[in-house]
């Protein structure tokens, strides 16, 4: 089963393809290498939001499509959730 699919290469985030229960081993998929990738979820992330891949410093770019979404507004570990709470829009 696929918990997550990260769309480029270069992501550092994955989406939940399904609601991800803190503390599981997930396996997800890369769009574009078509690779398999292993993450574990540090928490709770609901379908449709982002795990983290590797670890993001504060201050760093969040990349998802192989393109900035944004900025780490404070560190995040892999295997976080990645929202709003964590993440600063590159678009405004």
């Amino acid at each position: 089963m696929i918990h997550f699919i990260a769309h480029g290469k270069n992501d550092n985030v994955g989406v939940a393809v399904v609601d991800l229960p803190g503390g599981q081993q997930l396996a997800g998929w890369n769009l574009e290498t078509d690779q398999t990738l292993a993450a574990r979820a540090k928490q709770d992330i609901p379908l449709g939001h982002k795990i983290a891949l590797a670890p993001v410093s504060a201050g760093g770019q969040v990349v998802k499509y192989n393109v900035p979404i944004g900025q780490a507004s404070q560190d995040i570990a892999e295997g976080e959730h990645v929202h709003t709470h964590n993440l600063r829009t590159a678009r405004w």
